[in-house]
């Protein structure tokens, strides 16, 4: 991302730690479903939630390795001991990376979301605002007949509420 250009919290979402924080909520996700059909023992789930990810160890493998997933199985592997043979079971490295992009593209969304959510409410009550405010219409990119700004305002609210499937509300 374009530093200047990223907004904090979508920075955040698009960082490589979250990257790897989401790599291990799928790995753990994937232990705690191995322990419900009995391959993994339900003792050793609690341990395996407590992994963590050591960036710093993470990078010194990886300069070994020259493999990201291969660096992060293994810091998180000697965190853990016996329990260690169970990360990773059965699973590709695109099983893992593809799972935890979809995390991420959710947790993006969702920013977006609220984001468009604001943004319909500030229109609507803008739209209130300008309901009685004339301008000159446009079609075909000619001039046309008068409208009120507040009415091109409201089908801007409308078409990005139809697009988010979210209920214009002024805002108060």
């Amino acid at each position: 991302m374009i530093e200047r250009y990223s907004r904090p919290q979508m920075k955040r979402v698009w960082s490589d730690e979250n990257k790897f924080n989401k790599w291990l909520e799928v790995e753990i996700a994937v232990c705690d479903a191995w322990s419900e059909l009995g391959v993994v023992p339900r003792e050793s789930i609690p341990k395996i939630k407590m992994a963590r990810c050591n960036f710093k160890r993470m990078e010194e493998i990886l300069k070994e390795t020259h493999h990201d997933m291969t660096a992060f199985v293994s810091t998180i592997s000697e965190g853990l001991g016996d329990e260690a043979r169970y990360i990773h079971l059965g699973l590709t490295s695109s099983d893992v990376m593809d799972t935890a992009l979809s995390l991420q593209l959710v947790e993006a969304t969702e920013i977006i979301t609220d984001d468009i959510k604001l943004l319909i409410s500030v229109l609507a009550q803008k739209a209130m605002e300008h309901k009685y405010t004339a301008m000159v219409g446009r079609t075909h990119g000619i001039h046309a007949e008068p409208i009120t700004f507040g009415l091109k305002l409201a089908i801007w609210v409308r078409k990005c509420a139809v697009i988010c499937s979210v209920s214009p509300k002024p805002r108060e």
